[in-house]
């Protein structure tokens, strides 16, 4: 019998419904025991696409029932008090991004964390997009040569949608994972320079960044939700070729089409081959089989640290480096210069 850990989830709204609930639903490790929403209107829905799944009004609740572990899907503002208060409660912690509104918050979070002795790691699932995994399989081999410049886009258009106030706008959203993706793929920074644009009285929702890599490769990032001719997922430009994939990977799709790995099995995660990337020397791009998406590993792996049995998926000080970026990139767009790290 494989041991299982009794796990809840902090928020039922498009976060917690769409991204987490399927895939902790889906971890042969973990049992999935409760969910925390004040909410009729969702606990309706935990009922009816849960059922068996019991919901409470707090983290204290839900401790109390035996939980010995938290994922917390809730408006980015909330997360560092509902993260300290399943540390207090002794749970280990699952935060999802961004971390925290500020890098400031972000430390004082691991730092509380660390002092009691509670597991916590942050859901920083896009380290298993399929692009991304190919990506860094390409350089892995040489295929790239060396990388000069990587560039990544996260846009759409929908220039009526602003980010609300909790969610602390595009720029932290969207850049959190593209922060971390290129951190993950070219090491530290050591400059960032940004432009980030807003409706007046509004969050931002379109940006652009420049990080310059210790390792001498340049990243540029674009966020938005305004761009109307969104260009390229990513392009990876190295001295023997440049990688493109056109499209954000497809867990994404599959979630909201109510797939899960449950599911689908080994089928879960394989990109269809029309959605492939290319590899380009030139004018000539051939195609390249993406790697497997593996959102499904995110939370066995955190069952499997829980029990003792290897590490978290994600460090956290890794988020707490990423938040010092968005922090700088903030000073940069607000005046005009590249700020240092």
């Amino acid at each position: 019998m494989i041991e299982r850990v009794k796990f809840g989830l902090v928020g039922y709204g498009t976060g917690g419904r769409v991204f987490h609930a399927p895939l902790i639903a889906s971890a042969a490790n973990i049992e999935f025991a409760g969910v925390v929403t004040t909410s009729e209107e969702r606990r309706a829905q935990v009922a009816e696409q849960l059922p068996g799944v019991e919901t409470y009004d707090s983290i204290a609740a839900l401790a109390a029932a035996g939980v010995q572990a938290v994922a917390i899907s809730t408006p980015a503002a909330t997360h560092a008090a509902l993260a300290v208060e399943a540390i207090e409660a002794g749970l280990a912690v699952v935060v999802d991004k961004p971390f925290a509104l500020d890098a400031d918050t972000a430390r004082k979070l691991v730092t509380t964390a660390e002092e009691a002795g509670v597991p916590l790691t942050v859901y920083q699932n896009r380290r298993w997009d399929s692009d991304f995994l190919t990506i860094r399989k390409l350089m892995e081999k040489g295929s790239l040569g060396t990388v000069r410049r990587f560039e990544s886009r996260m846009e759409r258009w929908a220039p009526d949608r602003l980010p609300g106030a909790a969610g602390g706008g595009t720029l932290l959203d969207f850049g959190s994972h593209m922060v971390d993706q290129a951190l993950q793929l070219h090491g530290p920074a050591e400059r960032v320079y940004a432009e980030v644009r807003g409706p007046d009285g509004g969050l931002d929702d379109d940006w652009f960044m420049a990080l310059h890599h210790t390792s001498g490769v340049e990243s540029h990032l674009w966020g938005s939700w305004r761009q109307a001719g969104p260009g390229p997922r990513f392009r990876v430009t190295g001295t023997a070729g440049t990688y493109i994939s056109p499209e954000l990977d497809y867990q994404e799709t599959l979630l909201k089409g109510g797939k899960t790995p449950a599911k689908l099995a080994d089928r879960w995660g394989v990109e269809p081959e029309h959605r492939w990337g290319h590899l380009f020397r030139g004018a000539t791009g051939a195609p390249v089989e993406s790697c497997r998406g593996r959102w499904d590993s995110f939370y066995p792996a955190v069952a499997a640290a829980v029990l003792g049995e290897g590490p978290m998926p994600v460090d956290p000080w890794d988020s707490v480096r990423a938040m010092e970026i968005l922090d700088a990139a903030r000073r940069s767009a607000a005046t005009g210069t590249a700020v240092p790290l």
